[in-house]
């Protein structure tokens, strides 16, 4: 193996020190243990004492093994555990019950079996801006700048961690705009580029130096006298039609008066088993296996989105009091655990998240509590294979087993306002997901919310009776909203109702 490939694949892990590690005595760490997809998962299935998990459906409907879409098949235990009494028993009638004892419960609860709790010894994150520019996105002109979280690495320096992030305001704002993070990779979206003028600046210098490197260069630029090599990049369009639904999101919310954040869930925790024992739980863990109770990526990704709203609370340009928090699919799930675990995000909107988000865990349609068990289990606590387990030192566990559920992680949103968003299986947001297993989580929900004095979908919390309606149905009126739009895997189209939702249940006005 050359050394070439091995100092790319040590960047590749997303964390392991290169240069800096050089001047550090790494005699003094225990080396990262560096596990394959199934060494990790072999490796946590030996700790929790699991002989045998079952394996998850496949999305192949002809398949052997595919997933139950019979919908008389898929509530085998119907009766979810109730969000309004204690573990003792007794009913939460006020909210200093719920804020003192059964809140706390659920954390508990939700922590320990589903998406790990929080270590004591998270290092703290010094931000920097590396870069600010003034651009334009399509009419309005902005403010971008990158910043970049370092993780404080200094009890183990073999990992390194860099948060990734960029902010996007509306530069004409006249005061503090609330801003929505958003999962995704951050680039600057319009970067602003040389004058005319600077441009020949820069072309003169760069042919000197190309025909310096390459002496016959000289005859070919002699012979395209007025060829320039750097060239403007295509600026935005003043003339394009206005801002509207079929606009970007970006672009939307900057319309509307809003900014957005882009944050690289990659540079806080890699999306794969290898990747456990680098980033963020790797640094925690100096470079060691997870325990049970550790957390996953889920839970990593929304303290790396917390460590943001740090420098966001910093920053004049943004309203720190309403940023809110967007994800989908497997960022919908991360949306979810932000906004759950983290109080300071004042809004939510969460895209078709499936198992591990809004859909409940002990629903059997499509996706399936199996199908993270045995897949993609680094994104939740250890513990939670246990309810993939068919053979075990504790026996065998299912859905029905977990003392908690997706309900109870919108409950712990309550009374902030939380819109959930989902699309159609015709046009690509797949039966999978379980829309309607989402649904019956919102409207059981409600009963948190109307106890803490807030709003909920305005139907009954009978979520075994209450039927899911139909797509383009307008869910609006609470602080607990619903709609599932009529596109496919996205929540793109069902933004242009999250940000009017938004300003009105924030308060905001342009």
């Amino acid at each position: 193996m050359n050394k070439l490939f091995l100092f790319t694949l040590f960047l590749g892990f997303g964390g392991l020190a290169t240069a800096q590690t050089a001047k550090v005595d790494t005699s003094k760490y225990p080396a990262p243990v560096t596990f394959t997809n199934q060494e990790d998962h072999a490796n946590m299935q030996q700790q929790l004492g699991i002989k045998v998990l079952r394996p998850g459906p496949s999305g192949n409907e002809s398949a052997p093994n595919a997933a139950n879409y019979d919908e008389s098949k898929a509530n085998p235990c119907p009766e979810l555990p109730d969000i309004l009494t204690t573990n003792a028993g007794k009913k939460v009638t006020s909210e200093e019950m719920w804020w003192e004892t059964r809140r706390p419960e659920l954390v508990e609860a939700l922590e320990r079996e589903v998406y790990g709790k929080l270590p004591d010894n998270i290092p703290d994150v010094n931000w920097e801006v590396k870069i600010t520019d003034r651009e334009f996105v399509a009419r309005t002109p902005v403010i971008a700048k990158q910043i970049i979280g370092h993780v404080d690495n200094s009890s183990y320096p073999l990992i390194e961690v860099d948060i990734n992030m960029m902010l996007v305001v509306p530069a004409n704002a006249k005061g503090p705009v609330p801003v929505l993070m958003m999962f995704g990779r951050p680039s600057f979206p319009a970067p602003a580029q040389p004058n005319g003028e600077d441009m020949e600046v820069l072309n003169t210098s760069f042919k000197e130096m190309m025909i310096k490197n390459d002496p016959s260069l000289k005859a070919l630029f002699d012979k395209y006298p007025a060829y320039n090599p750097v060239t403007r990049l295509p600026g935005p369009s003043f003339f394009g039609p206005p801002v509207n639904g079929e606009s970007p999101s970006t672009e939307q919310l900057l319309a509307a008066g809003w900014g957005y954040v882009t944050i690289d869930p990659s540079s806080i925790q890699a999306d794969n088993h290898a990747g456990i024992t680098r980033g963020i739980i790797g640094l925690v863990n100096k470079g060691q296996p997870r325990s049970p109770e550790d957390w996953g990526a889920l839970r990593a990704w929304a303290w790396g989105a917390a460590r943001a709203l740090d420098f966001l609370e910093t920053e004049p340009l943004v309203d720190a009091k309403k940023v809110g928090i967007e994800g989908v699919s497997r960022y919908g799930k991360a949306a979810l655990v932000t906004m759950a675990f983290e109080p300071r995000f004042a809004t939510a909107l969460i895209g078709s998240s499936g198992k591990g988000g809004t859909t409940l865990h002990r629903r059997v349609f499509g996706e399936a509590v199996e199908s993270l068990t045995g897949g993609e289990n680094y994104w939740m606590a250890g513990n939670y294979m246990k309810y993939g387990a068919e053979e075990s030192v504790f026996g065998r566990m299912d859905g029905c087993d977990l003392p908690v559920d997706s309900h109870d992680m919108l409950a712990l949103c309550a009374p902030r306002p939380v819109f959930v968003s989902y699309g159609i299986p015709e046009s690509g947001d797949a039966k999978w997901l379980d829309q309607k297993g989402s649904y019956m989580a919102v409207v059981a929900a409600g009963v948190a919310y109307k106890l803490l004095g807030a709003t909920d979908l305005g139907v009954s919390n009978d979520y075994m009776k209450e039927e899911m309606p139909p797509h383009s149905t307008d869910m609006l009126d609470g602080d607990l909203a619903w709609r599932q739009h009529d596109g496919g895997h996205t929540d793109g189209p069902n933004f242009q109702h999250f940000i009017p939702w938004a300003n009105r249940v924030l308060d905001y006005e342009k």
